[in-house]
């Protein structure tokens, strides 16, 4: 039998703070290059000898590797954990069972027999939760983190501790729990909430030093290497330089910087939009009228923006639904309104797509708007849902300054909106042969909702390009148009 005389030393002192973890729980995020993922693979090999002997002798355990897919699980996943382990073991994957590989070697201090067992599982839907029902298993690595749904998470939370057990061999497992490491998440992912939210018992996050530091030059980002990123001596030379040249900022300050954000993977409908210079705190005035934008739809989305004196939009709320009917949508924003303390508003615009104003297919009198007008919402359509209308009416405001500020500012509260406008909301690529080529309107994605809610929004209040870009008439049209009133009138 194999007898294996293991020596780790992490690079570096959260990776090794990291390694050394036994909470139920715990988590590293980290740049590319970092070392995560191997120190994940080292622990995993750690926690399979540290397992206290049955009275056979032998430390038995079992372990699930999770990816959220097949293809990266056989590229990276799978790849790093044979590369640690060499020869010890065999893998075999294909056929009716996921990939498995199993270790039987003994420990040279005092010649126990370490047994143990990882299968590798990919986990790519809320759906998928149904693969881990019934698994017994000491533990789970889920590697990047970030990519698996919340569900899966919560299931896997439920199951490690299984396995052995004092029936089978008269011991339990010496330590259960999950570990993961993962690169930076978007800001409204479920780890960005439990690792800087709710910060739940048990739960441990870890985060590494970037690869590159960041710096404010002109009012734009400036990437530098880091000199306390980890695992340098294990990177080629110049590592996080080279990657630094090329690349586009928010995919450096996310895979490199390890800051949170999102990589745009389409074209922004709204390039203009900074959030370093348009998000900032903004707060309910009681002095200024409260306009609300809404999209409707099984998704559908509302904001809330005052405006000043001086003509400064403030995004101060937005309202993110998902499968909302049109009545129960108006309660929520009733709910919001009185939550937040301004049923005593002065109401503004209510101002939504023009498309509620079709009848439904069983009612073809009962539109969208009159089903929030029963509830208390009295809305009306935007003038136009010309897209480019739309679009140029948001655009013309962020490329605006006032006293020293910008035109339209966003809470950090608004993060969906903050998400979609920084290129969440974008059109999508088409796969096509040669230069790169992009849909003419923009992508339905969990941002594009609230970004389409506040175009309407500024239009509802008369702040449209379309006075710019169209004839004399459109502006006797917009004129004419019957308008909420700037009054104590609150409908909620």
């Amino acid at each position: 039998m194999t007898v294996v005389n293991f020596h780790i030393k992490p690079q570096g002192e959260v990776l090794e703070a990291y390694y050394n973890d036994r909470a139920p729980c715990s988590f590293i995020m980290g740049p590319l290059g970092s070392g995560k993922t191997t120190t994940s693979c080292q622990r995993l090999f750690k926690l399979m000898c540290q397992q206290l002997p049955n009275r056979e002798g032998v430390r038995p355990t079992r372990w699930y590797a999770v990816r959220n897919t097949y293809p990266d699980l056989m590229t990276t996943t799978i790849k790093d954990w044979l590369e640690l382990v060499g020869d010890i073991g065999k893998f075999t994957g294909g056929g009716f069972e996921p990939p498995t590989w199993r270790g039987t070697f003994s420990l040279p201090n005092d010649g126990t027999t370490v047994k143990a067992e990882v299968v590798f599982i990919a986990l790519d839907r809320p759906d998928a939760v149904k693969k881990l029902r019934g698994s017994q298993v000491t533990g789970f690595w889920l590697n990047e983190t970030k990519e698996l749904d919340k569900a899966v998470v919560d299931m896997a939370d439920a199951r490690h501790g299984r396995y052995p057990s004092m029936a089978a061999g008269g011991v339990i497992a010496t330590w259960h729990g999950m570990f993961g490491d993962t690169n930076a998440p978007d800001e409204d992912s479920w780890y960005y909430k439990q690792a800087e939210e709710v910060k739940p018992d048990g739960w441990n996050f870890h985060r590494q030093p970037g690869g590159v530091n960041i710096k404010k030059v002109n009012g734009k980002d400036s990437f530098s290497v880091n000199l306390a990123a980890e695992n340098i001596d294990n990177l080629p030379d110049k590592y996080y330089q080279r990657l630094i040249q090329g690349k586009a900022d928010d995919w450096v300050r996310i895979n490199l910087a390890n800051e949170y954000g999102f990589v745009v993977s389409g074209r922004p409908v709204m390039p203009e939009y900074i959030d370093s210079f348009h998000c900032r705190p903004c707060a309910y005035d009681p002095n200024l009228v409260l306009n609300i934008g809404m999209d409707f739809g099984l998704t559908p989305a509302a904001t809330f923006t005052q405006r000043s004196p001086m003509g400064q939009v403030r995004v101060i709320a937005e309202l993110v639904a998902t499968r909302l009917g049109a009545k129960n949508f108006a309660r929520e924003i009733k709910a919001l309104i009185s939550l937040n303390g301004w049923s005593n508003a002065r109401m503004g615009s209510i101002t939504g797509d023009p498309a509620g104003n079709q009848g439904q297919q069983s009612d073809e009198t009962m539109t969208v708007f009159k089903m929030m007008a029963s509830e208390g919402i009295i809305a009306l359509p935007a003038h136009s849902n010309i897209f480019a209308t739309r679009r140029e009416t948001v655009a013309d405001q962020l490329t605006k300054v006032i006293d020293a500020e910008p035109a339209l500012i966003i809470d950090p509260s608004c993060k969906t909106l903050r998400k979609g406008m920084a290129g969440g909301y974008c059109y999508r690529r088409i796969q096509v042969v040669g230069s790169e080529r992009y849909q003419d309107k923009p992508d339905k994605t969990p941002s594009s909702h609230v970004c389409e809610a506040l175009q309407y929004d500024l239009m509802g209040q008369g702040i449209s390009r379309e006075t710019i870009l169209q004839p004399q008439h459109t502006l006797e049209m917009m004129a004419n148009r019957p308008r909420v009133a700037v009054t104590e009138f609150n409908p909620f």
